[in-house]
């Protein structure tokens, strides 16, 4: 007894001088990790944070931008034989839940339990539920980031046309009255918004939330886009549109490219994007306010539950097969640890993973003021974007004739707003159900 007590002892002895080991002393079986993502703004950033781990580690980490589409081909082709896959890369809501199911990614649960830098209560809890498996509560991927969402309007046009800034206490209603001044004003050569069907998370869904809906329930088996609340929001939404940039111009070029060419006047948009438009020629004229709020109950304030913002986040995560699961979930480890998550938002990278350092992100872009999303966390809701074991499915579908776009492409008719969300929740159920 008294020495199996020793044995444990010097077990647990070893583990501790181990977790207190440099990278540097760790025997890896490689001496590169290959990482994946898709958004080249982040690249700097990522790499030089990648940088520092190498430093100590020994491993070099060879980071690749691969955009959207053939990001998930590349992954959807390497699922089968992982010989193609990168060793670590991004994961996302859409497809969280099937790559977990089908053992395509690492289960971390081990590395996390011996991991003292690693703490998933200090993460966004939406984010470390999505990447948490339904049916064994393992976790396949550590919170790489969250975001949120703001008003994005054009300062020179709103002066141009003599209509006043928007600002945080704007509604919904004021929107579409700026909205519709800025295109009669200009006599149509300026639009006073723009935003597309595929502009959910960063447009729509948070105008269904703001009345009272919601696209998916917390259960990510039900749906109430059909719904009277959910209606309502949409109609607001409607009204908007009828003073939008017309849906063929937005298919053919763009919300961004819209509003950076200076045909619109105001759009949504995500954190993630930020730099985009920090960086942009006309940078200057642009300008943050907070996501406009439903004044639902008509008392010319903004109530709790007004105001919502969709919320996502990336996991890091690796391939099952990776050739050295240690080395590729201690660079994930490095990537969510404190310390780095404080760099990605100082760096201007994207909004932590982790609650309570957001604020080193708002003061990362000089000359531009981002509070817009840091103030909404304070100021109004949070709802994590909603998804269900195969997202891509009914979310596709809503983009399409036969949802959403039917009233995109007819803005002028309440009824067929209505309809469209009738056949959106006909969508998402029947979609649900064969899951």
């Amino acid at each position: 007894m008294r020495r199996g007590t020793a044995m444990i002892a010097a077990a647990s002895m070893v583990m501790s001088l181990t977790a207190g080991m440099s990278f540097s002393a760790a025997a890896y079986e490689v001496d590169e990790l290959k990482v994946a993502i898709w958004d080249n703004n982040q690249l700097a950033g990522i790499q030089e944070i990648a940088d520092e781990w190498t430093a100590e580690s020994g491993v070099k980490v060879q980071i690749d931008v691969v955009d959207w589409d053939n990001y998930w081909t590349l992954l959807e082709a390497g699922a089968s034989d992982q010989s193609g896959m990168p060793d670590v890369f991004w994961m996302h809501s859409n497809v969280a839940q099937m790559y977990m199911e089908n053992d395509i990614l690492l289960n971390l649960d081990d590395y996390i339990a011996a991991d003292d830098k690693i703490d998933l209560a200090n993460y966004y809890e939406g984010v470390t539920d999505l990447y948490t498996r339904d049916d064994n509560g393992s976790v396949y991927a550590l919170p790489k980031d969250h975001d949120t969402i703001a008003l994005l309007y054009n300062k020179a046009i709103f002066d141009e046309y003599g209509v006043e800034y928007p600002t945080d206490d704007w509604t919904w209603e004021d929107v579409r009255d700026a909205a519709k001044a800025i295109t009669e004003a200009s006599e149509g050569a300026v639009y006073g918004y723009a935003v597309n069907t595929s502009n959910n998370q960063d447009g729509w869904y948070n105008l269904i939330y703001d009345y009272g809906g919601n696209v998916v329930g917390e259960d990510h088996k039900s749906t109430a886009i059909g719904s009277d609340e959910a209606k309502a929001g949409m109609e607001m939404m409607r009204q908007i549109l009828e003073y939008a940039a017309p849906q063929a111009t937005v298919a053919e070029t763009g919300t961004d490219s819209l509003f950076q060419s200076g045909m619109v006047g105001m759009i949504t948009q995500g954190s993630w994007m930020i730099n985009s438009f920090y960086t942009a020629e006309n940078h200057e004229d642009y300008y943050w306010a907070m996501l406009p709020y439903a004044d639902v109950n008509g008392n010319g304030s903004c109530d709790e539950g007004e105001r919502w913002s969709c919320y996502n986040g990336l996991g890091w995560a690796a391939k099952s097969e990776v050739k050295d699961p240690q080395a590729a979930y201690d660079l994930i480890s490095w990537f969510c640890q404190e310390p780095q998550q404080k760099k990605q938002a100082e760096l201007g990278v994207t909004m932590a993973g982790m609650k309570g350092i957001s604020e080193e992100f708002a003061n990362a872009f000089e000359g531009m003021d981002v509070s817009a999303f840091t103030k909404i966390e304070e100021e109004g809701s949070l709802y994590f974007r909603p998804y269900t074991r195969n997202t891509t499915v009914w979310e596709d579908a809503l983009q399409q004739q036969g949802g959403m776009l039917d009233a995109w492409l007819d803005p002028t008719n309440p009824d067929t707003m209505a309809t469209a969300c009738d056949n959106c929740q006909t969508i998402i159920e029947n979609a649900i159900a064969a899951e």
